[in-house]
């Protein structure tokens, strides 16, 4: 249990003193817990439909390769096999691969090899059978030469080598996708690392690991080649985005599209695009006219669901001799494999972070290998925090400073913005300063560093991990910048909302509930969210880029008060009062100082749908509106400080966390349950990342790690109770006053992590440059050190 001055949760109201509300800021019980917690959610495997047929991918088991003989003819003639098909049958079918997100200068590939294989997990050929196990017993059957070639497995030293290409095949001379030469964004850069009183250099590795989400990739396609229709169940984030993305790849306008999500077991970004299985599986439900089914196992999850993190930069920084930073600058490789489904990597301009860092240069490399493709997961651009937060407490110790006080003498606090930093970005509302004095507090500090020179003198490795960043959400990136909501009042007087939404664990039925409750008066039971459809919904990008709360949420928000005043507007015409002089309480319209004087939510829907022509002219007859939201500004910044304590095993070299603190911002809470929901799960996916998840591949591209043996996920065991400290800071970005902080959780705990085993091995002269950091890998660093104990 934790002490009783952290019994409950933490907060700091920096924001002037708001009215109370009924629903918003409590921790109401979520909306889907009865239906997923009792076993009644519904999933892609779920659902079949009359006629289905099954799919089975034969994959590459060599990382680069031609294709030299492919023959079906036995997996053809097994019993029950209805159709194999190739590159050669398949891919000519198709129309333009890309999404609405990405744009066209990110083309999915072909959905089948096309002659080519590039990784290790390249889908050759898609088997269709009566059943899933005739389907997978059928790839085996198929006869595959491959000419196999060298691949190009090692990112770092990738675009240098033009004997061997990834994708020679396209006309390409470099491995290089994207290549920017270093920049100064400051003109006496240079000067200042001259005349530092310290300059500080370093290198930062990050491993490779995956979102590996509870329900793997699953899709149902039924074309009906008749009406040139289509029918598609997935597991996604983006239900519009995915019918965008069909329409042109089916060469179909999006109305003959239908696009169901689901309950969706997770995502993390994953499944925010289309990925070339599902485009095989639509493609041989059209070709086949027959609904066809295909749902991933957990080997194609880790090998071929794409990939994130992985990778590198050499940092330094000028300080002068007061611990002010005078300037930083970061050299930058990332991996993003053979057929990167979303490149997103670090965030140059981010870099600076939540400090006032006035001068800076980098340069960055994205780079192709054969190895599986990166996509988006959870803070796609992390590794600005990963990397600076690293330099920052190796710092300190270079300089001989506390790294809580190093961050203090250039952190920005409220008081000091707007800022600018030297790439660019502003910040306006931003509490980092406050964030890390709330979790320093929490922590007692001076008790902490007390307590870890007694564990040392014990022979104990006890660490402390700091970790400050502040978080872009809701930015504006194409087809992800505004949103839709449609609020209706039913003839029963309930509330029915519809959204593009997808929820995947946000628990976003809860919370658009309570913001149309509070917003319309209305009681949180009597509000019902649709989303996860195309159907009825109006379009929008989905759930990912922890938008929800802030663009959804002020859709929802703008079209219930729309709603609202049409209820006043009717009531008050009913009951000979003006608008102005009533209000609404749990759906009780009634005048304000005669509560006896009322009507129903209920009462007055009903007056409108069974007698509209009584009304006024200058009254329309509707209880329903659609509103699209945009921000008035991108992107919305929320913050926090993560401080992670650990204690190393010298017997096994195990890193424990022992406690772990995280302060945030994320604006006006809507659920503060759900707010710590999402920063327990963001924290456990960045431990986890450090400490036991390492996604591995030899120098062959052959991937190590395939099963859940031997890539490890974090269990309650290594868990420790997460304390939540907050400081509410309203966003002026919109009216509701929220922030998006669904991956900060993520973005945090990586740096945190790492810096507290460094700190724990410092004083032994151990350096920790790169992670994963399990018992092996302290191990090695200790033995290197020569501080092995005898």
């Amino acid at each position: 249990g934790l002490p009783d001055r952290l019994a409950g949760m933490v907060y700091t109201e920096v924001s002037p003193s708001r009215a109370a509300s009924r629903f918003i800021g409590q921790p109401i019980e979520r909306k889907e817990d009865q239906r997923l917690l009792t076993g009644h959610g519904r999933y892609v495997d779920d659902v079949t439909f009359p006629g289905t047929l099954y799919g089975a991918f034969l994959r590459s088991d060599v990382a680069k390769a031609t294709i030299t003989r492919i023959d079906v003819s036995g997996a053809e003639a097994m019993d029950g096999v209805v159709a194999v098909f190739t590159g050669e049958s398949m891919n000519p079918h198709h129309g333009e691969g890309w999404h609405a997100m990405l744009g066209p200068e990110l083309l999915t590939p072909p959905p089948l090899a096309p002659g080519v294989v590039k990784h290790v997990g390249d889908p050759i050929a898609l088997v269709v059978a009566t059943s899933r196990y005739i389907a997978e017993d059928a790839c085996e059957l198929i006869e595959l030469d491959l000419d196999v070639q060298e691949p190009v497995t090692d990112y770092r030293i990738a675009a240098q080598d033009t004997e061997h290409l990834v994708h020679g095949d396209w006309g390409l001379e470099s491995n290089a996708m994207v290549a920017v030469p270093f920049m100064e964004l400051s003109e006496d850069l240079a000067a200042t690392f001259e005349q530092a009183a310290h300059v500080v250099e370093t290198v930062v590795e990050q491993n490779r690991y995956v979102g590996v989400p509870m329900e793997t990739r699953g899709i149902l396609a039924a074309y009906d080649n008749g009406t040139d229709e289509c029918r598609i169940v997935v597991s996604n984030q983006s239900a519009h985005g995915t019918r965008n993305f069909f329409s042109r790849y089916l060469k179909i306008p999006e109305s003959n599209i239908t696009v169901d999500l689901r309950d969706v077991g997770g995502g993390f970004g994953q499944k925010m695009f289309v990925f070339r299985e599902e485009c095989a599986v639509v493609l041989a439900a059209k070709l086949l006219n027959r609904p066809v089914k295909w749902i991933e196992d957990r080997r194609e999850n880790l090998t071929a669901a794409g990939h994130s993190r992985n990778e590198w930069a050499k940092l330094r920084m000028a300080i002068d001799s007061d611990g002010v930073i005078q300037a930083v600058t970061i050299d930058h490789k990332a991996d993003v494999g053979a057929y990167p489904i979303c490149p997103a990597v670090m965030d140059s301009t981010l870099v600076p972070g939540p400090y006032k860092i006035p001068r800076y240069g980098f340069s960055t490399e994205m780079v192709w290998t054969n190895t599986m493709g990166k996509n988006a997961y959870r803070g796609p651009w992390m590794f600005e925090t990963t990397a600076r937060e690293m330099l920052l407490d190796y710092a300190a110790r270079e300089i001989g400073m506390d790294p809580v006080e190093l961050r203090r003498k250039n952190i920005l606090y409220m008081s000091d913005l707007p800022h600018t930093n030297p790439a660019g970005q502003t910040f306006t509302e931003m509490t980092a300063g406050e964030t890390l004095d709330q979790a320093v507090e929490l922590l007692d500090y001076p008790a902490f560093r007390a307590e870890q020179a007694a564990a040392r003198a014990e022979g104990r490795l006890l660490g402390l991990g700091v970790s400050v960043y502040v978080e872009p959400t809701s930015m504006g990136v194409p087809s992800l910048h505004s949103e839709g909501a449609t609020v209706r009042v039913e003839g029963s007087g309930r509330v029915t909302v519809w959204l593009s939404t997808s929820s995947h664990g946000q628990s976003i039925e809860t919370t658009m509930a309570q913001v149309v409750a509070d917003t319309m008066g209305v009681d949180y039971d009597d509000v019902t969210i649709v989303q996860g459809t195309t159907q009825g919904t109006p379009w929008g990008g989905g759930t990912g880029g922890s938008r929800t709360a802030v663009i959804a949420g002020g859709a929802v928000r703008a079209a219930a008060a729309e709603v609202r005043e049409r209820l006043l507007r009717i009531a008050g015409h009913t009951m000979e009062a003006a608008p102005e002089d009533l209000e609404v309480s749990m759906g009780v319209i009634s005048v304000k100082g005669n509560p006896s004087a009322s009507m129903t939510v209920a009462e007055v829907a009903k007056f409108i749908y069974d007698d509209p022509s009584s009304l006024p002219s200058d009254i329309e007859p509707s209880v329903e509106a659609t509103v699209r939201f945009q921000p008035s500004s991108f992107p919305t910044w929320s913050n926090a400080t993560h401080l992670c304590v650990v204690e190393i095993d010298t017997g096994t070299w195990q890193a424990h966390v022992v406690r772990y603190i995280v302060s945030e911002d994320c604006g006006r809470m809507i659920n503060p349950m759900v707010v710590e929901g999402q920063v327990y799960g963001g924290v456990v996916q960045g431990l986890g990342g450090v400490l036991l998840e390492n996604f591995v591949y030899d120098a062959e591209g052959n991937p190590l790690t395939t099963t859940f043996m031997d890539y490890l996920l974090p269990t309650t065991t290594e868990i420790p109770a997460i304390e939540i400290g907050h400081v509410e800071t309203d966003s002026t970005t919109n009216p509701g006053g929220y922030k998006g902080m669904g991956e900060g959780g993520a973005i945090g705990a990586h740096a945190a992590v790492a810096n507290a085993v460094a700190d724990a091995l410092a004083h032994l002269g151990v350096k920790v440059t790169a992670t994963p950091l399990g018992p092996n890998d302290i191990f090695e660093l200790v033995r290197a050190a020569g501080a092995l104990p005898a």
